[in-house]
């Protein structure tokens, strides 16, 4: 069984190879397209297919970008069906996550030279996480263990609270933004 940092190192490989990364570019661009055309809006994705990798570790059923709008926050969410693994593609956040007590902040960086741990978070299945955004739209790319179509997002009552209970729960499949 591979280690987490092996996965990671194996998921960065794939995501910064030539025909991956020429293709992740130019998804972002039009992923980034949707908040230039909607100031409202706090974050776009879409699905990116598999197939544009180099193999991927057992268990990773999709892959997605996201870009987050700039001085904001897209608010708290988890994942109960699926480990995240996110990448900072373009930009920097911290991506806090939810230790039960308190937020816990995990700085993000895409700069280059950045290490595995600067760019790289594993986010377990029903762990709550809200990133905050810097002053520059961010560019995730982000694995999951549960497929494209089975992808569930929860949503909490209390953003500051997220053990408080959920107010929604929904897959992401059909929808590219809120």
């Amino acid at each position: 069984m591979s280690s987490e940092r092996d996965i990671l190192e194996s998921l960065d490989r794939a995501a910064r190879a030539p025909r991956a990364a020429a293709f992740l570019s130019a998804l972002m661009e039009d992923v980034a397209s949707v908040l230039k055309r909607d100031p409202a809006t706090r974050l776009a994705w879409r699905t990116v297919p598999l197939s544009i990798y180099v193999p991927l570790p057992a268990g990773i059923a999709s892959s997605w970008v996201f870009v987050l709008r700039a001085r904001n926050s897209s608010g708290a969410e988890r994942h109960p069906n699926s480990i995240q693994r996110v990448m900072s593609y373009q930009g920097w956040a911290d991506m806090r996550t939810w230790n039960g007590e308190r937020w816990v902040s995990n700085h993000l960086r895409s700069e280059p030279g950045q290490s595995l741990e600067n760019r790289w978070l594993s986010i377990p299945a029903n762990v709550w996480h809200r990133p905050a955004m810097a002053d520059v739209d961010w560019a995730v790319v982000s694995f999951h263990t549960a497929s494209d179509a089975e992808l569930i997002e929860e949503l909490p009552l209390d953003d500051e609270h997220p053990d408080r209970g959920c107010r929604a729960a929904e897959v992401y499949a059909g929808r590219q933004a809120r």
